[in-house]
């Protein structure tokens, strides 16, 4: 079974055209992949606990979660977003199934920061492969929201991207990370030029010089969190050009492939 995982930022959900949903459903039909998708929410997050008054920082690019951000996080995440998302899929013609990573122990966590200071914020220590391979084999989509649980049955926010790749390396699946940008961008000779490959090395190199930055980096490393884990592979593409994914999967040159070593870079 050919499993993709995609993960979607709650900052690109509004702008994906109905042909982003439609390429999955078709691909799902075709039985080219199973697609999961895992998504994020933070732009519906930020407004929703602003109506409430509700403070929220973040510290290296994750969110504090105190007990009342987490309510107010899992009702968007789960409630809102989540079902937004199958909505959208309805659409297209595909069977989306929605979940939240409490729904059959789907994401156990550990906390990401023992001192308590990030508060419940998660990491991911197991996923329950068999949940999502049975839905997958049955013809559905799962949508999962990344909150996870806790032995102690305490629910945890989660990274959408550390989620993703959890995800796509607990099924040693392809991480597809979409964007509203074709891949990592560099400047060069004042013109925007796509980045083919980037090696765990330049990565590094290129976070310093500053020209990969902001969201590009979680993505990033969440990419080579995932291939340390035993994904396949892992890549950024646009979600704004559906026909990319397609290509993609055909072994066509877009967007830009994260690797572990390999020294590669035009």
């Amino acid at each position: 079974m050919k499993i993709v995982v995609l993960k979607v930022g709650g900052s690109i959900l509004n702008k994906l055209p109905k042909a982003f949903y439609d390429t999955i459903v078709s691909l799902k039909e075709s039985g080219r992949i199973h697609p999961i998708i895992v998504h994020g929410g933070g732009p519906e997050i930020n407004h929703a606990l602003d109506q409430m008054n509700v403070k929220s920082e973040f510290v290296n690019g994750l969110r504090v979660t105190s007990s009342e951000v987490l309510n107010v996080v899992e009702q968007v995440l789960s409630g809102k977003v989540n079902k937004h998302i199958v909505t959208k899929f309805t659409q297209s013609g595909g069977i989306g199934l929605g979940l939240s990573g409490v729904d059959a122990n789907l994401l156990k966590v550990t906390p990401q920061d023992k001192t308590g200071k990030l508060g419940f914020v998660g990491d991911v220590k197991e996923v329950n492969t068999n949940w999502l391979q049975l839905i997958a084999e049955n013809g559905g989509i799962p949508i999962i929201s990344p909150i996870g649980i806790h032995e102690t049955g305490q629910h945890y926010n989660i990274n959408g991207d550390t989620a993703a790749a959890a995800v796509a390396a607990s099924l040693g699946a392809k991480l597809v990370l979409i964007s509203d940008i074709p891949g990592v961008l560099e400047e060069i000779q004042g013109k925007k030029v796509l980045i083919p490959k980037l090696t765990k090395a330049e990565i590094e190199e290129k976070i310093s010089s500053g020209v990969i930055y902001g969201g590009m980096i979680p993505k990033v490393y969440s990419a080579l969190k995932a291939l340390s884990g035993g994904v396949e592979e892992a890549v950024i593409l646009n979600g704004m050009n559906p026909g990319d994914l397609k290509t993609y999967l055909s072994g066509g040159q877009v967007g830009t492939k994260i690797v572990m070593g390999e020294k590669h870079y035009v």
